[in-house]
């Protein structure tokens, strides 16, 4: 096992809006497979952490590899200089962002939504490309309801959709931020469900989340962060029954108390 580099290696990294610090030096690998939890209060930038790892957000400094590959940035006459929008988009491809909100085309099917970026982007052919969306649907559980228009489809259905839509790039890396926070109490298992099904698949996955329970029973590595730094990182029983930091401890137990 000795061999195996990590799928992402955070390296350095800092973000600053301005005069606000928002990520303060982060270092942190994952290794292919491993489902990483980032846990922390609002504020303590876990979505930005999550948004530097595809580059939606571009770092203050350090960097961010992908198997290796610095993203957003390339080493030319041994300095970085900004990637190619096209080779941004390329290295993209390989991860999938499933976001709070559901950001689903609202004038497109389910289907359509799961099909576009197979058509647009991997130039399948549509036959392909739907037969390919329509098993996605089966596989988060929610097939029926293909020809449906996201506006009828309930929260938890559409962020379903929108996990069949990012799994259809086939992605090595699935990122989630707080996929669940904008639902219904009564909505949050179903998409735990499919989440918890892709994390027994194998797949690589930092998922920032405020589902405690969940970010126990799934993650190999529990990240605790706040005010833009990695306080405690650990496997779950330690973070969650054991924190060693008193930081930790007072965030769980305010947590326990609600």
């Amino acid at each position: 096992m000795g061999d195996v580099q990590p799928l992402v290696r955070i390296a350095g990294l800092t973000k600053a809006f301005g005069s606000h610090v928002v990520l303060d030096g982060i270092d942190l690998d994952v290794m292919p497979g491993q489902k990483l939890s980032l846990i922390g209060p609002s504020g303590s930038g876990k979505t930005t952490l999550l948004r530097c790892v595809n580059h939606l957000e571009q770092p203050t400094g350090g960097h961010v590899l992908i198997d290796g590959q610095p993203i957003g940035v390339k080493q030319r006459g041994g300095k970085f200089v900004p990637m190619s929008s096209t080779e941004l988009a390329r290295m993209r491809m390989s991860i999938g962002m499933v976001f709070q909100r559901f950001n689903l085309f609202p004038h497109l099917s389910a289907l359509q939504n799961v099909m576009i970026g197979l058509v647009k982007v991997r130039r399948q052919p549509r036959e392909e490309a739907r037969e390919v969306a329509m098993s996605l649907l089966g596989k988060v559980g929610i097939a029926e309801k293909a020809d449906a228009f996201p506006d009828s489809l309930s929260g938890g259905q559409q962020q379903r959709v929108a996990i069949a839509r990012a799994l259809a790039m086939r992605p090595k890396l699935m990122l989630f931020d707080e996929a669940t926070s904008a639902l219904d109490p009564e909505l949050v298992g179903e998409v735990l469900g499919v989440m918890r099904q892709l994390a027994t698949e194998g797949m690589t996955m930092i998922i920032v989340t405020h589902e405690m329970r969940f970010a126990e029973s799934v993650s190999d590595q529990v990240v605790f962060m706040a005010d833009g730094k990695i306080v405690e990182k650990g496997p779950p029983h330690q973070i969650f029954h054991e924190p060693r930091m008193e930081r930790t401890r007072s965030f769980l137990r305010a947590i326990d108390s609600r």
